[in-house]
């Protein structure tokens, strides 16, 4: 493995969504190899991608390294046995809703030099190169130190739409992805097992900060609206989160929610919003937009 530094994830944007629960030893393992991956070039189930013991320690700052290599080889055999849910896998067959897939498919042994070579799974192959669109990438260095599976799986969420500075995400939506829906029947304690925990981590140890309100239905709290932007940016720290109360006083007549939103928030989003629309689901339709009129030039 090459140095923290230079060690770069990218994943389509469909695994970034996608529904799936690891450990944080399991995502170590997982991101030190899909670190290592040229995300243009091509890959395939025969090429073998080796990490170590030490590697993965140094990685995340682990002091005790006299099980390093037994805790490696004990989550890279649970992860042997891990899945991952994708919903609409493929945009040319529409008809398929979802696709069930392995991460890996063979684990080497070395215990002399405390590694393991792994290969990934034919069915994950295509959501980790040869991308050219809908993918999101970042410095490993930056989740390095998270102590939550949770700090991992929001950030991803949150550096899709780094170009936003704002995403909105459906409570229940989250629960599946995160597979936890039978977990944390109560918003509080979602909050206080997940969120909470994930929000503190990232603002602590990644190189983005993080802030985060709640949106209701009636009495019924539907959706987490956050916040974030780069810690380089002082300036986007001073940004007012935008409540309910704003977007009620704010709007103008016949302006519709996202509209307000897109306009208190200074994007352009306000011109193309649709009724009923959240700032998410205009922000995607943009983007969709400007990706067909570059294949009409």
């Amino acid at each position: 493995m090459d140095q923290p530094t230079y060690l770069t994830v990218v994943k389509s944007n469909k695994v970034v969504e996608a529904s799936y629960m690891l450990t944080l030893a399991e995502q170590r393992v997982l991101l030190a190899c899909i670190a290592q991956i040229d995300s243009k070039a091509e890959l395939t189930e025969n090429y073998r991608f080796e990490i170590t013991a030490s590697g993965v320690a140094d990685l995340a700052g682990l002091e005790n390294l006299s099980n390093a290599y037994r805790d490696l080889k004990k989550a890279a055999e649970k992860l042997y046995e891990r899945s991952v849910i994708i919903d609409d896998p493929d945009p040319d067959n529409p008809q398929i809703a979802t696709r069930k897939t392995r991460w890996i498919s063979t684990i080497d042994y070395v215990p002399g030099e405390g590694k393991l070579v792994l290969s990934f799974s034919t069915g994950i192959i295509p959501y980790l190169s040869q991308l050219s669109r809908e993918f999101t990438k970042y410095k490993l260095m930056h989740v390095a130190r998270f102590e939550s599976v949770y700090s991992i799986r929001l950030y991803e969420l949150l550096v899709q739409w780094s170009s936003a500075g704002e995403r909105e995400i459906e409570v229940e939506w989250l629960k599946k992805q995160f597979q936890v829906e039978d977990k944390y029947d109560r918003l509080g304690n979602l909050k206080k097992r997940v969120i909470d925990p994930a929000v503190a981590e990232i603002n602590e140890h990644s190189n983005i900060w993080v802030r985060y309100g709640q949106r209701k239905s009636g009495r019924v709290v539907t959706h987490f609206q956050f916040q974030f932007g780069l810690k380089d940016k002082p300036a986007a720290l001073e940004r007012k989160r935008i409540t309910e109360e704003d977007i009620k006083r704010q709007a103008r007549p016949g302006e519709t929610r996202a509209a307000v939103i897109a306009r208190l928030a200074g994007t352009s989003l306000s011109e193309i919003a649709k009724p009923g629309e959240s700032f998410d689901q205009a922000l995607e339709r943009k983007k969709a937009l400007a990706e067909a009129k570059k294949k009409l030039r």
